[in-house]
């Protein structure tokens, strides 16, 4: 397999770029999200991911190896080919995805073009359990971006505390305006 293409960058568009590597020309397609994150330079590292079928071998670029692996969780979904893969990675992040698959939001899994009620109930099924145990939302998870939630939660995670155990635990006992001691206070009380 090809992990990665380590080059330099020949041609970008937003479906994808051909990256030069040792006098070949390697045709990557690549999603929205790491099109808007691939700079002016021309060298470049991409992780890639190869599909081989009876038709064709194509090469799949990312750019972080977090958005090659949730497009893998992605494609071994019943349904979801490479292409709807790449293009559920064009309408979202690989963060965002996480956590709409473990807040079990299937509207939003479903307001993707080409993606129906019943595979965004698919999707949530299938993998709720492999994104719960990987490392790609962390953060996410909570409903809201509170820098006193994500304190509560490394401080508890120093504390040598499960890192799903922590979330959970912050998640029981949040409301409004608590500072950071206080929200470790109760955690400590429901772990």
């Amino acid at each position: 397999m090809i992990a990665h293409l380590n080059g330099r960058l020949i041609e970008k568009t937003p479906t994808h770029i051909i990256v030069e590597c040792g006098g070949v020309g390697y045709f990557v397609k690549i999603s929205l999200n790491t099109f808007s994150k691939i700079g002016p330079d021309e060298s470049i590292k991409i992780f890639t991911q190869l599909q081989v079928r009876e038709d064709a071998h194509t090469l799949y670029g990312f750019y972080s190896t977090s958005e090659r692996d949730m497009f893998n969780h992605l494609i071994s979904v019943s349904g979801i080919g490479a292409n709807t893969g790449i293009l559920m990675l064009s309408a979202m992040t690989s963060d965002e995805i996480a956590s709409a698959i473990v807040n079990e939001e299937v509207g939003v899994i479903q307001s993707i073009k080409g993606i129906g009620a019943k595979t965004a109930q698919r999707v949530i099924i299938d993998l709720k359990d492999k994104v719960m145990k990987s490392d790609f939302v962390s953060e996410n998870i909570f409903a809201s971006n509170n820098t006193n939630q994500n304190d509560a939660l490394t401080a508890l995670l120093a504390l040598g505390f499960d890192k799903k155990r922590a979330e959970k635990a912050i998640n029981k006992i949040l409301s409004d305006d608590q500072s950071v001691e206080e929200i470790i206070k109760e955690a400590l009380k429901v772990l």
